[in-house]
């Protein structure tokens, strides 16, 4: 007994990203608080850790859009389906000034670096200026041929912004003109644009397209980035310009490097995305869904350097650590106290010869379903004893049942197969007898009855496949050999026929 050897598990390869400085980074935003928005004609605004609005607009006649603040915080705008934008003071509630001069939903606002316009753009295909003191428009532009839907004013310049529309088409403008100065073919319906800090670049978003634009180039075409699976909907840069999201309908926020535009991060969503944001100092995550539901992450404070001094320990702290500093002599005699090994659950049952009980330890949920090698390493260590068969028998419905269910699970990959297909092959030897006595257990035999058909059709399409692969190879081997031999013969003739002219 006292020379029982616990149960090896064994370390199989974990597929998935690699952990990187950005990895440990944004993984420590903390679980998401989630506020469902149900008023479409108001607009919430949340404290950083509220959950009810500490404010509320609702002087909208329909559904508001694009809800943004002006650089200090003091007004706010936003468009409507009715085709007005709205100007509010952050500190009251009634509109200050209401903008009407589109035809459509306002999808677009944003406030030019002067603080004194905003730039709107509507689904009539038209961008408007507006001055804030006076409440009147400036100027108009209307030479996009589709829905405006995304835009942004340049924060160095106060009269630079970009709009994008669903024709496919971004384009930058100038409010000293009257003409777009440049413009940039996405290719597909632009659902965001946002400018680099320094405003020498420029990111479209678009289809399951991302792609960056050289400003200083006259719009050329730096990178494009096709990522995620569905329609990208919107887009924002950190604070420090150095990662750039992106959030789609396909569920993902991905995280891209703007030193080499690869992905070092994604979050997952439970529905699909359709707004993004950041907080300043990159404090928050906030994603919008189309479930209804406002998702915040917040991230962890940042744990203490190693350089930083220690806290002040109590006086009797020393009582503690009395001779840890004591430096070893040659004369000194060590007793080392024998340290108690405690062994696992099913460790303790295997040592027993209890191996039913052991299996049942082992198939609990908490341990199937979160170390499921743990569940297999039990059971390969039950038949390397020849008890596997004794420990399977004897089962209930229940039991049964979550023995089908697991081997339905894991019985296909890789890692577990040579042993998990000798386990199926005791189950149906022991219970092929009970079959049609229980709907459950007949539901789940044909569950594993269909999944091991179709892995074997799977694996005979692959050996077709490697077999084409291989008469291939052999063919171009045979062709390489037999043209370098060719080759071969040509080339001294070549030589020969180079070495007579240059005698001549």
């Amino acid at each position: 007994m006292s020379n029982y050897k616990p149960v090896v598990i064994p370390a199989y390869p974990k597929l998935g990203e690699k952990i990187t400085h950005d990895t440990l980074y944004w993984r420590r935003y903390k679980d998401p608080i989630q506020y469902a928005v149900t008023a479409s004609t108001r607009i919430h605004i949340y404290g950083q850790y509220s959950q009810e609005p500490i404010k509320t607009f609702s002087r909208f006649k329909d559904t508001a859009y694009c809800g943004t603040y002006r650089g200090d915080g003091k007004l706010f705008a936003a468009g409507c389906e009715d085709s007005v934008v709205q100007l509010f003071d952050i500190s009251g509630k009634a509109a200050l000034r209401q903008f009407a001069g589109h035809s459509k939903a306002v999808h677009v606002v944003d406030f030019m670096s002067d603080k004194y316009r905003i730039v709107s753009g509507s689904d009539d295909y038209s961008a408007k200026i507006w001055d804030i003191p006076n409440g009147t428009e400036i100027s108009s532009y209307k030479e996009h041929k589709d829905y405006v839907r995304c835009g942004c004013a340049s924060k160095l310049s106060g009269d630079l912004f970009v709009t994008g529309s669903y024709d496919h088409v971004v384009k930058l403008f100038d409010a000293r003109t009257k003409r777009s100065t440049m413009t940039m073919e996405h290719e597909h319906p632009v659902e965001s644009v946002l400018l680099f800090p320094s405003e020498g670049l420029l990111v479209s978003a678009g289809g399951r397209y991302v792609k960056v634009w050289d400003m200083l180039k006259g719009g050329q075409l730096l990178v494009s980035l096709r990522n995620h699976h569905k329609t990208v909907t919107s887009l924002c840069l950190s604070s420090s310009g150095q990662r750039l999201l992106s959030a789609s309908l396909d569920r993902h926020v991905k995280i891209y490097s703007t030193m080499n535009y690869k992905v070092v991060h994604s979050f997952d969503y439970d529905a699909s995305i359709l707004t993004l944001a950041l907080a300043p100092d990159d404090e928050m995550v906030v994603v919008g869904m189309t479930n209804g539901v406002l998702n915040i992450k917040h991230r962890k404070p940042e744990e203490k350097k190693a350089n930083e001094p220690p806290a002040r320990k109590h006086p009797r702290y020393r009582v503690f650590v009395r001779g840890k500093d004591y430096m070893p002599k040659q004369d000194d005699v060590v007793v080392s106290k024998p340290v108690r090994q405690r062994i696992k659950k099913y460790d303790r049952l295997l040592r027993g010869f209890q191996a039913s009980a052991a299996l049942d330890a082992v198939l609990e949920t908490k341990v199937r379903n979160g170390s499921p090698e743990v569940t297999v390493a039990v059971m390969n260590e039950i038949n390397r004893r020849g008890t596997l068969r004794n420990a399977l028998a004897g089962r209930d419905e229940k039991q049964l049942s979550c023995i089908l269910t697991f081997l339905i699970k894991h019985v296909v990959e890789p890692r577990f197969a040579p042993i998990l297909i000798n386990v199926t092959e005791q189950v149906i030897d022991i219970y092929s007898s009970v079959v049609n006595q229980s709907s459950v257990i007949d539901k789940l035999f044909l569950r594993l009855q269909d999944l091991l058909e179709k892995e074997i059709l799977y694996q005979e399409e692959l050996l077709e496949v490697l077999g084409m692969m291989d008469t291939l190879f052999a063919t171009m081997t045979s062709k390489k050999e037999t043209s370098s031999g060719e080759s071969k013969s040509f080339i001294p003739e070549q030589k020969t026929s180079i070495g007579i002219k240059s005698s001549s």
